[in-house]
C-alpha cells in the first residue's frame, strides 16, 4: 500500500510540480488537523451540555 501511495506522489509531482504538490499535501495535512479539532471540539460541548443536564 505505501508503494501505491509514492508511485501516486511521483505522478503528481511529475504533472504538477513539486512545490504545487507539497502545498497540496500540507493543505491536506491542515485540513485532516482542523476537522479532528472540530471533533473534539463538538465532544466537548457535548459532554458539558450532557453534564449540565445530568446536574
Amino acid at each position: 500500500m505505501p508503494v501505491l501511495f509514492f508511485i501516486l506522489l511521483i505522478i503528481l509531482i511529475a504533472t504538477v510540480g513539486f512545490w504545487k504538490t507539497l502545498g497540496a499535501i500540507v493543505g491536506a495535512v491542515a485540513m485532516v488537523v482542523l476537522l479532528v479539532i472540530l471533533i473534539a471540539a463538538v465532544a466537548a460541548i457535548g459532554g458539558v451540555i450532557a453534564i449540565k443536564r445530568l446536574r
